[in-house]
Parts: structure tokens; sequence; C-alpha cells
């Protein structure tokens, strides 16, 4: 019965918070790639506490799990520089991808739809070899659905900032992908 009240919290401020902590890991890490696992590690400390505390225990939802993520953004770095500093090794890309653009809707012919599925391949790619500040406003905006004044918010950027980095790459993809037309 125990065991059950505690799943039973867990998924309560899981579904609660999960959006808040993903924005908040996506605007704080150093690579995107790092966000799965840190989300995960995360939400795997708070199933800890309420196994250890209790299903009572937390209060503040929010400001709990965002004090989770913090810490393990922080344990993830600080592991990361160690590791880094002992093993003179570099960290690479790994890891699966999240699209950033939607998917192709069904109805579409093959024909188009191979095409389409080529050019999604080739913004995404040249979305990879920008800046990774750029690729998280990427993420924000298309994978997590926020809007510019919450990606500012959460990057500690001014507004405008966001929206020129954004727009800018936006129409670099479009002049050189698009011809010019809307993607």
């Amino acid at each position: 019965m125990g065991e059950n009240n505690i799943t039973s919290r867990f998924n309560q401020i899981y579904d609660a918070t999960n959006k808040q902590a993903l924005a908040f890991i996506s605007a704080k890490c150093g690579n995107l790639d790092d966000i799965n696992d840190i989300l995960q590690e995360t939400y795997m400390e708070l199933y800890k506490v309420l196994g250890e505390k209790g299903a009572d225990y937390v209060e503040n939802e929010e400001a709990f799990v965002i004090r989770i993520a913090k810490q393990k953004v922080y344990k993830h770095y600080t592991f990361l520089q160690k590791r880094k500093a002992d093993l003179s090794l570099t960290l690479e890309y790994g890891g699966e991808e999240r699209d950033l653009l939607e998917e192709i809707p069904d109805e579409m012919e093959l024909e188009e739809s191979v095409c389409n599925s080529e050019l999604v391949q080739d913004i995404q790619n040249y979305i990879k070899k920008k800046p990774q500040h750029i690729r998280k406003i990427f993420f924000m905006r298309f994978s997590l659905e926020l809007s510019i004044k919450k990606i500012a918010e959460l990057m500690g950027e001014s507004e405008s900032n966001v929206k020129n980095m954004l727009y800018r790459t936006i129409n670099e993809i479009r002049d050189f992908y698009g011809k010019g037309e809307a993607i």
C-alpha cells in the first residue's frame, strides 16, 4: 500500500512538473545531448526522496523538482569536468537527437514525403552545426513550445536577443534550403 502511495504521488508530481523541469534543464545544461540523462536523474532522485521521506514530504512540487534539477545539472558538469581533467578526454556528441521540427503528415504522397524527410534531416543537421545557445533556443521553442519570453527568462538573455538569434537562423535556413519559401 505504501509503495502504491509513493508511486501515485511520484506520478502526480512528474505530471505537474515535467515541462518546467525539462525547460529548466534545457536552459542550464551545457550540451543538449545531456538533457534526457539529467532529467532522468532528477526524477530518480525525486522517487528516492519520496521512498525515504514518505509520499507527503514534498509540499511545493515545482520548487522541489527544480532544486533537484539544479543539483543534478551542477553535479553532472562537475563530474564531467573532473573526468575530463583526469583522463584528458574530449567529449563527443552522442545519443539520440530529438526531432526539432514537426513530423510529416501521413496523407502526403511517398515521393513528397521522401523529399520532405531529406529536407528535415538537412535542416536538423544545419541546426546541429550552430552554437550550443542557438541549438538550445531551437529546442526550447520548437520541441518544448516555450514562448520567446520564457526562453529569454530561462537563459538569462533579453527577449530581443533570443528573438534575433531565432529569426536570423530561421532566415538562414529559408535562404539556404527554402529559397525564401516558408518551411
